[in-house]
């Protein structure tokens, strides 16, 4: 068996038990490993660790139970946990919120949006009262709207501008002075929140890769789980995820069009050569 079979195996085994909860001891068995042996390999393979890829998958299954408005103490039997505290330890550890305020959906935020034209395209941006809470780049403002609402879900919506959103919207014109004084209010797990850190210390006119923010964030092994982290950025270009490229000099993927990607690092490299000379 290769190690590729293992993994393979491995990850079958946790989709089809994770409400047993296995322990470490009862998956490495399955693929004929010791349990370190095994932990180190799932780790360099996946980017986490076999007790947080059970964690992930039990997670989503828990989010949607709770979309269709089981309780919560039937959320946690369904999904194998042992109480409704386990159930709340494992949202605040991966969702940063607890159950109830996901299955409120943003039910106490009060979030204001709107609209405004930058260098690569309209974009929508919506603040709570502590911060910028989603940005995107929209095609079309009744998309953005619907991106916004279901980002949260329950939220109340109200279309105005706030001193929140101008102040930050500065930085799409190349003032990037007062980085630190970004105010954002971000619904993320620990690991996102370190990634996103990371990003903002890229400077303007500078690139970096997947790898280079694994070890970063001294987790140089989670090179995938990075790309998801990046990939999950509900602030598009004040959290700088499209400074990042693959090694091999590629740009790579971006949420909001490769093209556009490419258009924003070009500029912020003339930006940057300009205020040096």
């Amino acid at each position: 068996m290769t190690d590729f079979d293992r993994i393979e195996k491995a990850i079958e085994f946790l989709r089809q038990n994770f409400k047993n909860q296995p322990d470490l001891d009862e998956v490495a068995r399955q693929v004929h490993l010791s349990p370190f042996h095994f932990q180190r390999l799932f780790t360099n393979w996946a980017g986490v660790s076999p007790k947080k890829f059970v964690q992930f998958i039990s997670i989503e299954y828990a989010k949607g139970l709770l979309k269709q408005n089981l309780s919560l103490s039937d959320t946690s039997f369904e999904t194998g946990l042992s109480g409704t505290s386990r159930l709340h330890d494992l949202f605040i550890s991966i969702e940063g919120m607890t159950p109830g305020d996901f299955k409120k959906g943003g039910e106490a935020l009060h979030i204001q949006y709107s609209f405004a034209e930058t260098f690569f395209g309209d974009i929508i941006i919506g603040s709570t009262q502590k911060g910028i809470c989603h940005l995107a780049f929209v095609k079309d403002q009744k998309d953005g709207i619907e991106d916004l609402h279901q980002s949260f879900p329950n939220a109340t919506l109200v279309q105005k501008t706030d001193l929140i959103q101008q102040n930050d919207l500065k930085f799409f014109t190349g003032d990037w002075n007062d980085l630190e004084k970004i105010k954002l209010n971000l619904k993320a797990t620990p690991f996102q929140l370190k990634v996103w850190q990371s990003l903002l210390r890229i400077p303007m006119g500078n690139i970096s890769s997947y790898a280079a923010i694994a070890g970063d964030i001294k987790n140089p092994q989670a090179m995938r789980a990075v790309g998801t982290a990046i990939g999950s950025n509900p602030v598009a270009f004040l959290i700088p995820c499209h400074r990042v490229i693959r090694s091999s000099g590629i740009i790579g993927e971006y949420h909001w069009g490769s093209n556009r990607k490419t258009a924003i690092l070009g500029w912020e490299a003339s930006t940057t050569v300009s205020s040096e000379n």
